[in-house]
């Protein structure tokens, strides 16, 4: 085997500019550990270099270093990531609220490049871009060759700079050309407020993600609620909020908690990774009653806040159980416009509970420790182990088979855009109902559309295994068992009739109107919503769910 040595290695460049950092490190890091540093750093530098310049085949240098880093990673948690130039785009939107940009949110459907929702404000939105709309060509490139990523990239810029679109509407022979402005698209973070239940005497608002401008935004919605007359209560809706910046969820909890008030600690490696955060402000809803919605993709901040509220008794948390995602981030620049996404702390709840489902890490073989119990202000049990465990366990019902089979074929999306293409306004108290499931079923037959059941799927295997067998006895089972499979099928659309209606009405609403008013249309179809709002207005039921057993 022949070995050569560069006689200028690149890698000692790498290793020069470490050097300058190694003093920093040093000043916390044991003698042992530094070696160990330093010399792994020299070994992968030069194993990196002898590869890209020695392979017997050509090696892409910048492929080889994403393998070596996501390889390294993954010994971690699966939080701690390489953040390369265009993820750190969608960092700044989760963190920020905002981005430069078009406002498309778009998605491959069934192999297209489709719009699944414009955002209000941008110019596509006021251009009048839809959700179903298929993109063709972007900057005068095929999107057919173009990944998400690359179309996502090719759509965002500086604001003020164009981007030459094309899109298919089903309903319209030609393509339509637009010439989109890219600006700077803010993000609401409350995308809907309003009142309801009986008497309109209870506040709902629903919260999207946790950014800089958050608190501020939830501030302003309680303040108008407030100002149109007296609550009963509030409905925190916290479902598939993934979370965002930890002092934007201290500071909505200090909305409702008293001033002072512990939220929440983080415990890290380092001293000064350890922290208490407090409120520092007087409450707006000091004694308001409130309920907390979430689901299991409610995580990070939205897990602290529904946390702290539960730990001090402040608040009920309805849904089901979190994410479980109980681990601090922190977004450290890296050459090249890229970043490290790195854990460096755990959250607790003011009762000592880690927010961190328990066993989470990539490569656990230890086994997952038990959950431990604490208690909340007031007495009560509470238990951590896999995220916030809501005191009413809401879940809604799940989707039939039917209803299953129609989205993975995207029925629903797809008649939705026959829906739109062939009426150009919705009513304002628009809803669906029975004649519009029929014709909703007649698209189906006439289109030609399959959405085999599990049932379907399992009848053809055997249905193959028995031609290529030979069993000509059991043909006339198989053909009994599918006409009855069919029959099934046919009565499941009157059976499961409320949920494919509701289904129908949220992909159609998405077609003409905003998010906030979609929610609105939505709310009262919304069974953990209904839920949360009935026991606002039963005040005995919510003061014994937050008073521990034994003083009741």
């Amino acid at each position: 085997m022949h070995r050569s040595r560069p006689t200028a290695p690149l890698w000692g460049l790498a290793l020069a500019a470490f050097m300058g950092a190694g003093v920093v490190v040093g000043a916390w890091m044991p003698d042992d550990d530094l070696f160990e540093l330093r010399k792994g750093l020299r070994i992968f530098g030069a194993v990196y270099e002898e590869v890209v310049t020695g392979y017997v085949e050509p090696v892409d240098p910048g492929r080889l270093m994403r393998v070596g880093v996501d390889a390294m990673l993954e010994e971690l948690d699966s939080y701690t990531t390489y953040v390369d130039e265009s993820e750190n785009a969608r960092i700044d939107i989760m963190t920020e609220g905002q981005y430069g940009g078009v406002g498309l949110d778009v998605e491959r459907r069934n192999g297209a490049l489709t719009v699944v929702s414009p955002v209000a404000g941008g110019d596509a939105y006021e251009q009048g871009v839809r959700t179903g709309d298929v993109i063709t060509d972007v900057a005068g490139q095929p999107a057919a060759s173009l990944s998400v990523e690359d179309v996502q990239a090719l759509l965002r810029g500086p604001p003020g700079t164009t981007v030459r679109v094309t899109v298919r509407r089903n309903g319209r022979a030609s393509p339509l050309p637009l010439t989109l402005t890219r600006e700077r698209v803010e993000l609401p973070d409350v995308t809907y407020r309003g009142r309801i239940g009986d008497g309109r005497e209870v506040g709902y608002m629903k919260l999207e993600r946790f950014t800089r401008d958050a608190p501020a935004a939830v501030e302003a919605a309680l303040d108008d609620l407030r100002d149109t007359g007296p609550l009963r209560g509030v409905v925190l809706d916290l479902r598939d909020n993934p979370g965002g910046l930890l002092r934007a969820a201290v500071r909505i909890t200090a909305l409702f908690v008293p001033q002072g008030t512990a939220v929440v600690s983080t415990r890290g490696r380092r001293a000064e990774k350890t922290n208490t955060y407090t409120t520092d402000r007087v409450p707006l809803l000091p004694e308001t009653p409130v309920v907390v919605l979430v689901n299991g993709q409610s995580a990070s901040a939205s897990e602290i806040v529904a946390g702290a509220l539960q730990d001090h008794d402040r608040g009920v948390v309805m849904g089901a159980t979190t994410y479980g995602k109980g681990l601090v981030q922190n977004v450290r620049p890296l050459p090249h416009n890229t970043a490290l996404k790195l854990t460096t702390a755990r959250y607790y709840t003011p009762s000592g509970r880690t927010i961190q489902r328990l066993g989470a890490r990539r490569q656990d073989t230890s086994g997952t420790p038990p959950p431990q119990t604490h208690e909340t202000t007031g007495g009560r049990t509470v238990r951590d182990g896999d995220g916030i465990r809501p005191d009413v366990q809401v879940t809604p019902p799940a989707p039939s088979a039917l209803e299953q089979a129609l989205t993975r074929r995207g029925a629903f999306f797809r008649y939705a855009n026959h829906y739109a293409a062939t009426h150009d306004t919705l009513a304002a108290d628009f809803s669906v109902d029975e004649s519009d499931l029929e014709a909703f079923q007649a698209w189906l037959d006439r289109e030609g559309v399959e959405y085999p059941l599990q049932s379907e799927r399992t009848l053809d295997s055997l249905r193959a295994r028995v031609e290529r067998n030979g069993y000509e006895g059991l043909r006339d089972e198989i053909a009994a068992l599918d006409a009855a499979i069919g029959e099934t099928k046919t009565a499941a659309f009157e059976q499961h009739a409320p949920a494919l209606m509701r289904h129908l009405k949220r992909e159609i609403l998405a077609r003409y109107v905003s998010a906030s008013r979609r929610i609105e249309a939505l709310i009262p179809a919304d069974e953990q919503v209904t839920a949360a709002t009935d026991l606002l207005q039963d005040a005995g039921r919510y003061e014994r769910l937050l008073t521990p057993k034994n003083k009741q």
